[in-house]
């Protein structure tokens, strides 16, 4: 026979359970809300970081292009000098961090390329206007020389889907593709140039393996040139028939590649004579 006293404390301990389980399951319901929140939040501060970032990056191109626009014979400014140096400079007033300025024509590379030495991967996560973004800018690595007293001028950029940022250099993995793309144009404050494509090649970081093609900026022999070079040929997806010679200059395209854990694409490229 059940006694009060022992009833009163089985359903004490009952109540006592169901109400565990009803903290347990709204502690549970508003942790599932709490992250679904966060993640909705998430989506949307990206769909909006990337809409800023083509918008940003529009006003920008249309900046630079308007100089492009033919103003008269010769069009010079009054100083005997290229509008479209001049226009790059006024962009550079905007943010002191401007290098130049990379294209490749029939593509969606159109972006101003940034340089911070003293924090070398400042734009991998910030836009134009230094605010916080996960597509950040095209930038030198810290060893080049923008003034293009180096041998080889290193620039990284984010591979964003859709072809964005440099995520159109993934098209540089078939060669018909290479074949209509062979020119990058890399305009610096002080100079317009062309470059010929030299190489598309596939490699790792952070690891023995791959090639460590980031640590070559400047070769203090002509062995170091050709060395590299050579690696980059042997490398090569397929054979552009092109090749650059001690003295050449050089520009190496770098982005994520996702076929191998690290993996990088590379395009490299020398300058064409004027």
């Amino acid at each position: 026979m059940i006694t009060k006293h022992r009833y009163d404390a089985c359903h004490f301990y009952v109540m006592e359970e169901k109400k565990m389980k009803k903290r347990i399951y709204v502690t549970g319901v508003a942790l599932c809300t709490l992250m679904l929140c966060i993640s909705l939040f998430q989506i949307i501060s990206h769909y909006a970081d990337g809409k800023k970032h083509t918008n940003d990056f529009a006003q920008l191109a249309e900046f630079v292009e308007k100089a492009e626009e033919p103003k008269g014979e010769g069009d010079v400014s009054q100083e005997g000098e290229n509008p479209q140096l001049l226009h790059y400079r006024e962009l550079a007033e905007q943010n002191g961090d401007l290098a130049g300025w990379i294209s490749i024509e029939g593509t969606g590379i159109n972006y101003p390329v940034m340089y911070t030495p003293d924090s070398p991967d400042f734009y991998l996560k910030h836009n134009f206007e230094k605010e916080s973004s996960d597509y950040g800018v095209p930038y030198l690595a810290e060893d080049c020389d923008p003034n293009g007293n180096g041998d080889n001028l290193i620039i990284y950029g984010h591979h964003i889907k859709g072809g964005r940022m440099f995520g159109a250099l993934m098209d540089y993995i078939g060669k018909e593709f290479y074949e209509s793309h062979k020119i990058i144009r890399f305009d610096t404050l002080e100079e317009l140039a062309e470059y010929e494509v030299v190489a598309v090649f596939k490699t790792t970081v952070y690891d023995d393996t791959g090639f460590k093609y980031y640590l070559f900026t400047n070769a203090d022999k002509e062995a170091d040139f050709n060395a590299y070079v050579k690696e980059c040929k042997a490398l090569a997806l397929y054979d552009t028939g092109v090749t650059a010679v001690y003295g050449d200059k050089l520009i190496s395209l770098s982005t994520c590649e996702y076929s191998s854990p690290n993996g990088r694409l590379v395009v490299v490229a020398k300058k064409v004579a004027e």
